[in-house]
């Protein structure tokens, strides 16, 4: 067999191997790209808690019903299913709280928002007139109703009072929202006439301490008692006692305090309990040091006095002022008392009570350790 024949053969044979090669190959890749293009569905087992009922209690009068403990695993229950004999507790609404109902009608809102600006301005008439006009526009508005009933109630005329809020009460929750709770309490409780507390609780003599070892500036303490005559019944969130400070400039100019942050204000003892026929209030009042460059300008500022007015359920009862002129620069006559009654007791150190830190004036003294 000649050469040349042979090697023909032989690359014949070697290309029939080649080939066949490929095509296994290629059978393999498209049999692999098939199967892949499959959509396979897996089960798998959840761990899902079984629901536990809650039954009545069956246990008697006096005895501790038993407490069944939690299963300290999940139960396996094979492939997730909706159950149907789980019991779901329904959710309990947390109580709504109730609110003063919104005036729909605008122009009826605008006529009461006038009648209440009116009523604060003390134009009682003024204020009938535009809560009666409100009412020919929207009928039954609870928000006008319970204003009239306020008005009347300022005016004394309590059986005309006693009908709107009646009005206002049976409108029910619904209807009135918050005004039916007040309303409800202005009927249980009666009206309680603040001029008939006048002369029963008044303002004590005025203790003042001039602090002179304050440190940033000058301070003053002021003990403020209010007094209440024996077998009275007042209500004391309506007692109101406010202080309004004046100071004198270094050119003798005196000027009224400005900056309420110079004031701090608290009870000695609260609630009040009356054991002494009087609960004082005491005010810290101090100016801080101004830099130079603002005494300059505005000159220094010395605590000069203070008028102490007390009011009951908004009304007037009592002023004090010391010096004595200052109550006119507020617009009020001082109170008709002695005026030795209403001269202030000045403190020093040594009449201080136990325990009393002018540093922390506002704080009631720790006991002392047993």
């Amino acid at each position: 067999m000649k050469p040349n024949r042979v090697f023909a053969i032989a690359c014949c044979v070697l290309g029939l191997i080649a080939f066949s090669q490929l095509l296994i190959a290629g059978m393999a890749l498209a049999a692999r790209l098939e199967e892949s293009q499959k959509i396979r569905i897996v089960e798998r087992e959840v761990e899902k808690p079984v629901p536990y009922p809650v039954r009545p209690s069956s246990t008697l009068p006096g005895e501790t019903a038993p407490v069944n403990p939690a299963p300290t695993r999940p139960l396996s229950t094979g492939p997730e299913r909706p159950s149907t004999n789980a019991v779901i507790s329904p959710a309990i609404p947390e109580p709504k709280q109730l609110v003063t109902p919104a005036i729909a009608d605008p122009r009826t809102e605008r006529l009461v928002n006038e009648a209440r600006a009116a009523r604060v301005a003390g134009d009682m008439g003024m204020a009938i007139v535009k809560l009666e006009e409100a009412l020919k526009q929207t009928p039954k508005e609870p928000n006008a109703l319970y204003e009239l009933g306020l008005v009347h109630e300022l005016m004394g005329v309590y059986d005309q009072a006693s009908i709107y809020y009646e009005q206002v009460f049976q409108l029910g929750v619904t209807g009135s929202g918050e005004l039916y709770k007040a309303a409800a309490a202005k009927l249980r409780d009666g009206f309680e006439q603040t001029g008939e507390m006048r002369g029963k609780i008044a303002l004590g003599r005025v203790r003042i301490f001039k602090d002179p070892e304050a440190t940033g500036g000058e301070r003053a303490v002021l003990s403020i008692p209010v007094l209440k005559a024996p077998d009275q019944e007042v209500q004391s969130s309506d007692i109101e006692v406010s202080v309004t400070f004046f100071n004198q400039t270094s050119n003798g100019k005196i000027v009224q305090l400005e900056d309420e942050s110079w004031v701090n204000t608290n009870w000695v003892s609260l609630p009040f309990d009356w054991a002494a026929g009087e609960e004082t209030l005491r005010v810290t009042y101090q100016i801080p040091n101004r830099d130079n460059q603002t005494t300059h300008l505005f000159g220094k500022l010395n605590y000069y006095g203070q008028v102490a007015t007390l009011s009951y359920k908004g009304e007037i009862l009592d002023v004090q002022a010391w010096p004595r002129d200052l109550a006119a620069k507020i617009g009020q006559p001082a109170g008709n008392k002695d005026p030795s009654d209403s001269f202030p007791e000045f403190l020093d150190r040594d009449s201080l009570p136990p325990n009393f830190d002018p540093e922390i004036p506002l704080l009631n003294p720790l006991p002392a350790d047993k």
